[in-house]
């Protein structure tokens, strides 16, 4: 039998009833990166001496009567999450060399629950792209067409999901990095609320992997099912031990509903600021009608939805704000330089991810009081409904675009193009106020390209959207591999 498209759940099962051991499902899993990644290269640094070293270990343990919720589980994890003797770059050549002391603490989480650690997946350059390409490790492809983009940031993870190189693996999403590969690949990814998944020892390389609250940037999970999305995101979970954790512990609430027809769902195609693509709009389509069928509540407007043209700008601004601080892309004298040239009447989404390159202490404030609003905005909204659910990015996966000038490219949207980083609005709807958002899949282009849907949920209520992910899963149907 070959195990490779199993879902970590029904693998779990197999190794319970001893149909097969970890040892078997992890050589399987090795020797399916051999054969096929190649051609995708998603499978960065592998560590095939540990994982089976890994594995041995974990087939003497349910010997011994053990049984934790991932152990003999072969997965994946992002380049980016610190793994001790394996290298952490983010892409970028100056820091081709650095190899972290100790794991993540999501690595080690994973560990104690028994999972069994294949490699590390590809990245783009700094993590700061909707690609997933860099000078170090090559780009990866789309599996289900090689000539256009995974998505990123966390696209190597998506990309080995979707080949079946290992059940499950963990990314990161401040951008829709979780959530955008899911949809370009036709896997689930869950973006969890702002501060539910520790972060430590996801951090560039060279820096001090403290216990810091990023704003905006959250870790999470992804799978090729819903229900294995709450199996990691359970193992996930939880404060850091060195700050939250002394005091705090964790209880996330349940599902708000357990059946298809009690939940009360607004759906949203349409934003002000870029239009939606004619593919990604029948997906969003295909799951409404299946909500519909299914006795769901299901509204297309709602007068309290927090506006969605001022929820983009203050994501941009925030966005664009952090990052830069971070990660200089010019000098100050020259930003003023392009920003003095801008008319005082331009509102595009390109000026105002400019002025934000610039922002002061106070406006960054000023902005994060707007942000507030929205929050409040957000919980009167899900007084009256339980998930929104509307699109992920515009269109299905694009061609490859490595144009070396990000701000210069251009997405394409049913034959007209609009500025590359305006993609973003969607996934900064759920990201700007910190809301739980689980990708799915929603059916295919007319090229047969996977797209997805994301469903919004209320803030810390994560496993309320994603109940309703496997409701719809078993509607509607889930991942399929690549022809």
């Amino acid at each position: 039998m070959e195990w490779s498209y199993l879902s970590a759940e029904d693998l779990a099962a197999a190794l319970r009833a001893g149909d097969v051991s970890s040892v078997e499902l992890t050589d399987e899993a090795i020797a399916r990166i051999e054969r096929d990644d190649k051609a995708i290269n998603a499978v960065c640094v592998p560590d095939f001496d540990r994982a089976r070293a890994a594995a041995r270990d974990a087939d003497r343990a349910r010997a011994r009567g053990e049984d934790r919720p991932l152990l003999g589980i072969p997965v994946t994890v992002k380049e980016s999450f610190d793994i001790a003797g394996l290298p952490t770059t983010w892409g970028m050549p100056q820091h081709r060399d650095f190899v972290p002391a100790e794991d993540a603490v999501q690595v080690s989480r994973l560990k104690a629950a028994g999972a069994v650690v294949l490699g590390k997946t590809n990245v783009p350059l700094g993590l700061q792209d909707i690609q997933t390409f860099n000078e170090i490790y090559g780009t990866t492809a789309n599996p289900w067409d090689p000539g256009r983009t995974p998505g990123g940031s966390s696209g190597g993870s998506a990309a080995a999901l979707a080949c079946g190189f290992g059940a499950l693996s963990i990314g990161s999403d401040l951008a829709g990095s979780l959530r955008t590969p899911a949809h370009f690949c036709g896997v689930y990814a869950h973006k969890p609320t702002l501060g539910l998944a520790a972060i430590r020892g996801m951090v560039p390389p060279g820096e001090p992997a403290w216990p810091v609250d990023l704003d905006l940037a959250v870790v999470g999970p992804m799978a090729r099912t819903a229900r294995d999305l709450t199996l990691l995101l359970d193992v996930m979970a939880g404060p850091d031990p060195l700050t939250y954790g002394v005091a705090h512990r964790l209880a996330l609430p349940p599902a708000r509903h357990e059946r298809l027809g009690d939940f009360r769902v607004l759906v949203i195609d349409e934003h002000p600021l870029l239009p939606t693509g004619a593919a990604v709009r029948s997906g969003v389509e295909r799951v409404a009608a299946a909500l519909a069928d299914g006795g769901a509540r299901v509204e297309r407007h709602s007068p309290v939805l927090p506006d969605l043209a001022e929820a983009a700008t203050l994501y941009m601004q925030l966005l664009v704000s952090g990052t830069v601080a971070r990660f200089p892309l010019e000098s100050l004298d020259q930003l003023r330089a392009r920003a003095d040239e801008l008319s005082p009447d331009d509102g595009s989404l390109s000026a105002v991810r400019l002025r934000a390159m610039l922002f002061s202490h106070r406006e960054w404030l000023e902005t994060n009081h707007r942000r507030e609003v929205h929050r409040h905005g957000w919980r009167r909204l899900f007084a009256e409904f339980d998930v929104v659910v509307c699109p992920i990015t515009p269109t299905p996966a694009f061609p490859h675009d490595h144009h070396p000038n990000p701000l210069e490219r251009l997405i394409d949207i049913d034959g007209v193009e609009h500025p590359y980083f305006d993609q973003l609005v969607w996934a900064g709807l759920a990201t700007m106020p910190g809301l739980p958002a689980t990708a799915v899949p929603a059916g295919r282009s007319p090229e047969g390209l996977p797209v997805g849907v994301q469903l919004i949920g209320p803030m810390f209520e994560d496993r309320t959207p994603l109940r309703l992910a496997e409701l719809l899963e078993q509607r509607i149907g889930g991942f399929q591999p690549p022809a």
